[in-house]
């Protein structure tokens, strides 16, 4: 059910429907789709879609296909218009929007192939410009776009409409900008396989559509907000839909959170002053102002609008104290609760001790590089740590491990008088492979299992180096991820029983998940949906455990906890983050290179590094006490 917030026109200049989920939002979205489509089929009419591509739209599609299987929604009137195309490129390539297209939605509806139109990847270069203009006459030759479905890159484009594209651009061949390169890389293993070209509809022929829903789900907050409520500009091209007379937003709770009335809501009207409120309210303030807490006064409340808040609590000087223990109250060097010791205020509780922990990792890195500094302090601390590996990871392994290891084993074999042949004719039939391998060709089923048995290998050895006994890391290859592609499947039913499995034979007192719904690749998502319902479904089952087990979220390599949501903080020391990077570099298979970086072509040690500092560091400029970097948590209440 969509969040009952009113728009402040003053703020949203363009209407944003908030959902709690992304799955919520697109089955919102592949109804108003399916309502344009009855409405003009009742008329005899045929209707013109604009359609998007990417990760975004995909469970829009798989809703839309639901409806045509299970409700008899035809698309036989239904004329479609992609918005790009990658250039130059195959339409049978994997990565083509051809493909995508086809994949999740073409393939699976009734749609009449003569009505599908997407642009030319393949094109003559020479040919592009009359190419261009030919769409573009087909386009208006069909009625004009109806409904336009658009997606937005982080740095705003939509379509490939980079920043800087003119609001009168119409279809054109345009170069893609380094950051959307990258935060396509997914897609190609690395950024040097993704085209530095597109051929896209332009601005002006988007805004030429009767009506426009843009969705945005996860990490896109930053730029959904600049876009809604930011100042109409070509340096943000999704700002430029303010222009149009019927444009919707439908975004998720996670895009929401940089919106006025999501992270500054007494500025849009009433706000009840709960706690969490009064500490997001204050924080805010005290960063605003590069002031401490404790120095806030009375005229910096009245003059950022918050008088209101000062008008319930009288004092602010009261305020500031109320804040400040609710921040130092967070940091604890004990992740597992301090033993025989009775702290109140404390983020954990001090029995049992031990606890046995269990600290569920998406990727066979994502525990030392998220939560590492935690991770050593309770196995050091005395707790029964477990780590469940959720997932495989060989997709982001690249080739030339392969071989290597490979080369590694036939040495080794020949090096102790071992029986080598076997070695020797995987090594060959990989290296045939490797050799003659196309960009968008899947890995055989021999090299998944290596690419898979490399990281299992640096996740174990991690392990050790922490100290954990052998016995305490689990492997649980997920079938979701198991395609042998970029893309996955669903959350299924086996990978919910699995994981329930592992709950149950545990037991744990402590549970630790990465809590990412702002993960752009979507693996972080699935697994962590997989751990909330197998709680769910052990709670409902009346399992005794369950009661005395808590849930921590830790955040993974792409962002942190906003400072104002951490109710755990473990502090590190110089010599702590030191060992955390040595355990970090121990994943050889992630390093210098990392596979679907996305956007950011920093390690992920040094992204780790430089999030667990600048958490340090906020606390720091808000009184609290410096240290080198800090490990945040989040407590998840079923």
């Amino acid at each position: 059910m969509q969040n009952k917030l009113n728009m402040v026109d003053s703020f949203e200049k363009i209407e944003v429907k908030i959902y709690p989920t992304a799955l919520e939002g697109s089955i919102y979205a592949a109804q108003q789709i399916a309502n344009l489509i009855k409405q003009k089929a009742s008329k005899g009419e045929m209707v013109v879609l604009g359609m998007a591509t990417g990760s975004t739209p995909i469970k829009m599609y798989a809703e839309l296909v639901r409806m045509h299987r299970e409700e008899g929604l035809s698309f036989k009137n239904v004329i479609t218009f992609n918005l790009d195309e990658y250039y130059p490129i195959d339409k049978d390539a994997y990565q083509s929007y051809w493909s995508f297209m086809h994949r999740n939605l073409f393939n699976h509806i009734d749609i009449d192939p003569k009505n599908i139109h997407l642009p030319n990847g393949n094109a003559p270069k020479a040919e592009m410009k009359n190419y261009c203009a030919s769409y573009e006459q087909a386009i208006e030759a069909a009625g004009g776009i109806d409904l336009q479905i658009l997606g937005i890159g982080q740095n705003g484009h939509i379509g490939f409409n980079e920043p800087g594209s003119s609001i009168l651009s119409k279809t054109r061949l345009v170069n893609l900008e380094n950051s959307t390169r990258l935060a396509n890389s997914y897609e190609f293993e690395t950024i040097t396989k993704v085209p530095r070209l597109a051929v896209t509809m332009g601005i002006s022929s988007i805004l030429k559509a009767k009506k426009i829903i843009l969705l945005a789900w996860g990490n896109k907050a930053s730029i959904v907000a600049k876009s809604v409520e930011g100042n109409v500009t070509e340096s943000i091209p999704a700002s430029i839909l303010q222009q149009h007379n019927d444009c919707t937003f439908i975004i998720d709770q996670a895009a929401s959170t940089e919106l006025t009335r999501i992270k500054s809501p007494w500025l849009t009207g009433d706000c009840v002053w709960t706690d969490a409120m009064i500490k997001r309210a204050v924080v805010n303030l005290a960063l605003k102002l590069n002031k401490s807490v404790l120095s806030l006064t009375s005229l910096d409340y009245t003059e950022n609008g918050l008088s209101d808040l000062l008008v319930e609590q009288d004092d602010a000087y009261e305020i500031n104290l109320q804040v400040f223990y609710m921040l130092r109250d967070t940091i604890t060097g004990w992740p597992g609760g301090k033993p025989n010791a009775v702290i109140p205020a404390h983020p954990e509780r001090s029995e049992p001790h031990p606890k046995r922990c269990l600290i569920f990792s998406p990727h066979p890195d994502d525990d030392i590089i998220s939560m590492g500094g935690t991770f050593m302090r309770l196995h050091d601390q005395g707790h029964e740590v477990h780590v469940a590996y959720q997932t495989s990871g060989n997709i982001a392994v690249t080739d030339e491990f392969v071989t290597r290891f490979i080369d590694f084993a036939v040495g080794f074999e020949e090096m102790f008088g071992m029986d080598n042949s076997k070695s020797i004719e995987q090594l060959s039939s990989a290296e045939q492979f490797i050799s003659s391998k196309k960009k968008d060709q899947m890995d055989t089923r021999e090299i998944r299992a290596v690419k898979g048995l490399i990281r299992r290998g640096e996740a174990k050895a991690t392990c050790r180096y922490v100290g954990l006994p052998e016995g305490r890391w689990h492997f649980m290859n997920m079938p979701f991820y198991e395609t042998g592609t970029i893309e996955k499947k669903p959350l299924g039913e086996e990978d919910i029983l699995i994981t329930m499995e592992l709950l149950r034979k545990l037991k744990p007192h402590q549970v630790y998940c990465a809590g990412d719904l702002a993960d752009p690749h979507g693996t972080h998502r699935v697994c962590l949906e997989a751990v909330f319902e197998a709680l769910r479904r052990i709670k409902a089952a009346g399992d005794d455990w369950i009661k005395d087990c808590w849930v921590w979220l830790y955040k993974g390599a792409w962002q942190e906890w906003d400072i104002a949501e951490i109710e755990m903080a473990i502090p590190m020391s110089p010599d702590q983050v030191k060992k955390k990077r040595f355990g970090i570099f121990i994943h050889q298979s992630q390093k210098d290179m990392v596979p679907f970086q996305g956007a950011d072509n920093r390690e992920f040690w040094q992204r780790a590094e430089d999030r667990n500092a600048n958490t340090a560091n906020l606390y720091a400029a808000l009184g609290m006490t410096k240290y080198a970097a800090m490990e945040a948590f989040v407590r998840w209440h079923y």
